[in-house]
């Protein structure tokens, strides 16, 4: 089998630093592989959201280098978008093009809904989905008049409903819609859009764990972060055939994770007591319909121009 290289290619990967991390993981692989990375990372983590130690973006970048390959390092936040925009900048000033960006860089306080304070939920958005969203806007012009780009935004089982994790879930959720939506319009200009559901002992994990951890120790052998990292790899090579996707990746298990509805029922005089006698077909799963993302292929409508309104 051919090897997948990104010879030529410029990726950039955020929240990278950490280690053990999948940041980190990402980066030495692309790395590995031909690629031309930024490796991004603030440097530290919010003490005041549980997470200890720092991060080193140079150290990583380093590890890239002294393995043969082309890094350098980034310390900008993606919490805000001239944050954003100066990670893209880094990027083309050192290698310049962009054609990868591995949205990585997140955080994940561990608290119940009422104990969150409403800061603390305002800014895990900042972080995880507007992260995402302002390195997006940066990288998008770029990718947009190159007429290629590949974007991987890492998203969470948590999205499901994960208790003591609302606004991390919130914002992982948000960020497999976002990403749907962005393939659909990345589709005629050669941009391709796809998320990851990872699964790795990180040092997040160990954060949000006590010491003597079973899961810790039952797993930390078996859900490495090195393991996860094809898939991410996969979907920024400029060979993936799909767009619009979510990939889950844990532990050397790889499925697709995708939402879908019930074949349900069809009432013209529809009341609460239908519903209420009907409920079981609702809630049936047989022959569920897979929401492709190929209903939201924007050649099949003609939306208006978007117009921004001022005061």
């Amino acid at each position: 089998m051919t090897q997948l290289r990104f010879d030529g290619r410029t990726a950039i990967v955020t929240g990278a630093g950490g280690n053990p991390s999948l940041g980190r993981a990402h980066a030495l692989l692309l790395g590995a592989r031909g690629a031309n990375v930024v490796v991004n990372d603030i440097g530290e983590l919010p003490s005041a959201l549980g997470y200890p130690g720092v991060a080193s973006a140079e150290a990583v970048a380093e590890e890239i280098r002294a393995a043969g390959g082309n890094a350098v390092a980034d310390s900008h936040s993606v919490a805000n978008d001239d944050g954003g925009a100066a990670i893209v900048e880094a990027a083309m000033r050192a290698f310049g093009s962009i054609d990868i960006l591995v949205n990585n860089a997140g955080i994940c306080p561990v608290v119940s809904f009422e104990e969150m304070t409403p800061a603390d939920f305002r800014y895990t958005l900042d972080v995880n989905l507007m992260g995402t969203v302002h390195t997006c806007r940066a990288a998008w012009p770029h990718m947009k008049r190159q007429r290629y780009g590949r974007i991987v935004n890492i998203s969470s089982g948590s999205m499901t409903g994960l208790a003591w994790q609302t606004a991390y879930a919130a914002a992982k959720g948000a960020i497999y819609s976002f990403t749907r939506a962005l393939a659909s319009e990345g589709l005629e200009f050669g941009i391709k859009a796809n998320t990851v559901v990872p699964g790795a002992i990180t040092r997040m994990v160990y954060a949000a764990q006590e010491a003597d951890s079973a899961f810790i120790a039952e797993t930390k052998d078996v859900m490495v972060p090195e393991i996860v990292s094809p898939a991410v790899a996969f979907l920024a090579h400029e060979s993936v055939p799909f767009t619009g996707e979510c990939i889950e990746s844990m532990g050397g298990s790889v499925k697709r994770f995708y939402l879908a509805r019930s074949p349900g029922f069809q009432d013209s005089d529809m009341t609460i007591e239908t519903l209420a006698e009907r409920w079981p077909e609702i809630m049936a799963d047989t022959a569920a319909g897979i929401s492709s993302h190929d209903e939201a292929d924007p050649r099949q409508w003609s939306p208006k121009p978007y117009r921004q309104i001022r005061p």
